[in-house]
């Protein structure tokens, strides 16, 4: 089978679902992967089994799917393709952080190898897209961070924004607003269960609360 766009959304689309798996050999749920393809359940079904056809994907009926060493470094390099230009997009073409994730959706499956790595050369060769999430290598190799979450770092401590895990356009916009993006210093004030917000001073010296689920979606490592 060749890599089409549907095949390739198909795959990047398990590589991201399984990076959030508690294990390297848990499945993703078909019904989960539906609903991040936009997708009726039946329909991600039909496709899902021609990709375990061509050897693309383990699929386990009833349980899930995964990626096969072949399908992972389509999907690694699809990623390589899009966060580069993500990035390209930002400190070339001077756009928003927020509003580049549609275009390199688009871009990812008309551009060249050849001009990926260009790109890559010229960018310096980054480790990271504008929202802090790895570029895989040339070689398909991406780095797995395990940074924690603004819910489960520790209080009182110089912390810095490494990653945004939300691509919507809304809450990057939102994330900037609070001084929270990727490279930022932040420390976390306090935690309110009850009322599932996070109190936040960001590196501007501003105070902020943020609600739990948001927070769940800044990931930070020490200063």
């Amino acid at each position: 089978m060749l890599a089409s766009q549907t095949v390739e959304n198909y795959l990047k689309t398990i590589h991201i679902a399984q990076s959030s798996l508690a294990s390297s050999k848990d499945l993703v749920p078909m019904g989960q992967l539906a609903a991040s393809l936009g997708v009726v359940p039946g329909t991600a079904t039909t496709m899902v089994k021609m990709l375990a056809d061509s050897g693309l994907v383990r699929y386990e009926p009833y349980s899930g799917v995964r990626l096969t060493a072949s399908g992972e470094r389509i999907a690694s390099l699809v990623l390589r393709r899009h966060r580069l230009i993500e990035l390209f997009l930002v400190k070339v073409l001077g756009m928003s952080w927020a509003d580049v994730h549609d275009e390199a959706e688009h871009l990812e499956h008309a551009v060249s190898e050849q001009l990926i790595d260009r790109i890559d050369e010229m960018l310096g060769r980054p480790d990271v897209d504008p929202h802090g999430d790895p570029i895989p290598t040339a070689q398909g190799k991406v780095a797995r961070p395990d940074d924690p979450d603004l819910l489960a770092a520790p209080i009182g401590v110089p912390l810095v924004v490494a990653r945004i895990i939300d691509q919507d356009a809304s809450f990057l916009r939102f994330v900037e607003q609070q001084g929270l993006m990727p490279g930022r210093s932040v420390e976390i004030q306090s935690r309110d269960a009850a009322a599932d917000a996070v109190a936040l001073r960001n590196d501007a010296g501003l105070v902020t609360t943020i609600g739990a689920r948001a927070a769940s979606k800044v990931l930070v490592r020490p200063a």
